[in-house]
């Protein structure tokens, strides 16, 4: 937790540094984004090659006193590159402003090349030609940042995912589609699980699907590469060069190939594959049918033809592809337009004959604005050859639009804890009940962890508020009282802690006793959220008194206060928030078994779907969601906020107003 602390800072900082090669470099914005992603690269390797060499060197045999040199192997077996001292960052950001900085560059680039074929010829090399010397040189020190150089491979991960975001916003490259947001791929990762056998995307983008899917394996204590072989396939070579070294920079390899795949499949994978994964162009309307008419990846036939020749709408040809590659028992999950689940003509024809299959197993409908290019929404179709014969003839709709968070004003996605709770559902689908409990009991546990570590926080808030309200020359009665029952509620939260922590160790984990277990602890949340607003309130009243004393040294200890006051909120925020979790899971489904639950789930039947027009559109099934009730809404307390402000308002406005006078009794008036 530590490490993400300050991530979006860095983030933004990295961001900057590199968007300055707009303005100083020849580049455009479609063009800029290679070389720079290139830098991050080996910013991105060097950091997992130093963080694993101390394991390697430490292993390595020794023979007549001699240690056998590091080789390539040694680093691919922790899935990490093998770097040659040219090729590691720190010999880069050395590097003197008399010195050729693209040159080497350039010669970093190709000695990992000489290393792993998979990148020969991938790597950005002469794009850095075409920056000037200190420019470069800037941009090298940007990314050797002090607060990267013991970040984990996860914390650049997430920078890489980050800069990918960004150049998708900006539309860098063919209008952002190279790039699916994380918690679309984390969400389809974690219905079709794809922890073995061979895995292809067939429009696989900067290949964020097979990243993902390596970390779901990791998760396992698996190694992805002997796990899972990933094949994709891409139309865009520079597209292609991005996922190969997005793969080579998680320490993976796949099988990438050009192609465009309504016409062409390099990997001949029908009916072999394990897993199909997708986030395909959406609505392509100039596919020429006499090309694919006999394509033996149309099982259910071609969709509409218009009288141009052309399919009118590829969204069906995107599916019957994913369809037609998976083998007996595989599993398929990619994102498709929404236009599609209820789309009429030969696409319902289509569609009939998919559900007829029995193998369409869920669809999850996503609401608006969770891509960064496109704001309409989308759903996702999930596949199952091997579905057991009691859910053969079912299909579960899930309406996820009401459940999101809030990135920016334009970016939604999903909280870990929402990918954590739809996932959850489909266990219950799956009838894989013990999954279910399990994630509920891990709620409640680590709602008691992060109210045990509320303590010292809110320890640290008191401290700074008794050094601060010491050196006040007064302090109201309204104040005394509020810091004395503060510190009483304080001591009764820490007993409760204590008194919960030892019912809970006792508690049994099946589903009656995780009921009362949740019952028991919810006194505990409740009085987490009663703790932050006195705090808050202590802020404000100490606030107000710092102001009226007027004495000098005091502002400095207020800001330090204010720090504390946010660190002890937020951490008792995660109390109550932890905690929510696990009621969302056992209010929707009691019993810990699937059920229909109005506006978020159904199991439909194919009747169902058949008296619907053959619908896959989840909202058409499941109803509307009832109203939310704001919770954490407190009358009295925003009273009190209202009251405080109002107060300080009447009395600022009392100053101005003898301001006012006085200056009018001055001008003589």
């Amino acid at each position: 937790m530590t490490q993400l602390e300050h991530i979006e800072t860095i983030e933004k900082r990295l961001w900057r540094g590199a968007d300055n090669l707009r303005a100083n470099s020849n580049y455009a914005s479609n063009e800029y984004f290679l070389p720079v992603m290139g830098l991050i690269f080996l910013r991105h390797a060097y950091s997992r090659y130093l963080q694993v060499k101390p394991g390697i060197e430490a292993s390595l045999p020794r023979r007549g006193g001699q240690t056998r040199p590091l080789t390539k192997e040694d680093f691919s077996s922790k899935s990490a590159i093998y770097l040659k001292p040219q090729a590691q960052f720190d010999t880069l950001v050395s590097l003197k402003d008399s010195d050729d900085r693209a040159q080497a560059v350039i010669n970093a680039m190709e000695a990992i090349e000489s290393d792993y074929d998979t990148l020969k010829g991938i790597l950005p090399k002469s794009e850095y030609q075409e920056l000037d010397n200190d420019v470069l040189g800037s941009l090298l020190r940007t990314f050797n940042d002090p607060a990267l150089k013991k970040a984990t491979g996860d914390i650049f991960g997430r920078i890489y995912e980050y800069f990918l975001t960004q150049f998708a916003n900006q539309s860098a490259h063919d209008g952002g589609e190279f790039f699916t947001p994380v918690s679309i791929v984390q969400m389809i990762v974690n219905v079709i699980e794809p922890d073995h056998g061979t895995v292809i995307d067939p429009a696989c983008g900067s290949g964020g699907m097979f990243v993902q899917s390596a970390h779901f394996i990791e998760k396992l204590h698996k190694n992805p590469q002997e796990a899972a072989t990933f094949y994709g396939q891409e139309k865009n070579p520079t597209t292609i060069r991005l996922a190969k070294m997005n793969l080579a920079v998680h320490g993976l390899e796949g099988n990438i190939q050009k192609g465009i795949t309504y016409y062409e499949d390099q990997h001949e994978l029908c009916g072999r594959a394990d897993f199909v994964m997708a986030n395909p162009p959406f609505n392509v309307d100039d596919v020429d049918a006499e090309k694919i008419k006999n394509d033996p990846r149309l099982p259910f036939g071609l969709p509409s033809v218009n009288k141009k020749g052309a399919v009118s709408n590829g969204n069906y040809l995107w599916i019957s592809y994913f369809y037609s590659y998976l083998n007996p028992a595989g599993r398929a999950g990619f994102v498709m337009s929404s236009q599609a689940s209820s789309a009429g003509g030969q696409e319902a024809e289509v569609r009939r004959k998919l559900v007829e299959s029995g193998d369409v197993d869920v669809m999850i409908a996503i609401r608006s604005n969770f891509f960064y290019t496109r704001s309409v929404p989308c759903e996702l179709w999930f596949f199952n050859r091997n579905k057991p014969a009691q859910l053969k003839d079912k299909v579960l709709m899930l309406d996820a639009r009401n459940v999101f968070r809030k990135v920016t004003r334009k970016i939604y996605d999903f909280s870990p804890e929402q990918l954590a709770n739809l996932t959850a559902i489909i266990w219950l689908h799956r009838g894989e009940q013990q999954r279910f409990l399990t994630r509920v009991a891990s709620y409640l546990q680590t709602t008691l962890d992060e109210a045990q570590q509320s303590i010292p926080a809110i320890e640290n808030f008191i401290s700074a508020l008794q050094s601060l309200t010491g050196k006040l020359d007064t302090i109201d009665e309204e104040t005394r009282q509020a810091i004395g029952l503060f510190k009483t509620d304080r001591k009764a939260f820490e007993m409760s802690i204590t008194g919960q922590s030892n019912v809970w160790a006792k508690a049994p984990r099946d589903n009656v006793g995780l009921l009362q277990a949740a019952k028991d602890l919810e006194p505990l949340a409740e009085t987490s959220r009663d703790l932050l607003k006195q705090i808050d309130q202590l802020y404000k009243f100490v606030d107000k008194h710092v102001k009226d004393s007027n004495e000098r040294g005091l502002n400095r200890l207020l800001n330090a206060l204010d720090d504390l006051r946010k660190e002890a909120v937020e951490q008792l925020k995660q109390v109550r928030y932890t905690f929510k979790q696990a009621r969302w899971l056992q209010e929707r489904f009691p019993e810990a078994q699937l059920r229909d639950v109005e506006g978020l789930v159904k199991l439909v039947t194919i009747d169902e779907i058949k008296v619907n027009d053959w619908s896959l559109t989840p909202g058409r099934y499941v109803g509307v969601a009832p109203e939310p009730e704001d919770e954490d809404f407190d009358f009295e307390e925003t009273l009190r906020d209202i009251h405080i402000e109002l107060k300080g308002l009447n009395e600022e406005a009392a100053i101005l107003a003898a301001q006012i006078q006085k200056n009018f009794e001055e001008l003589g008036v």
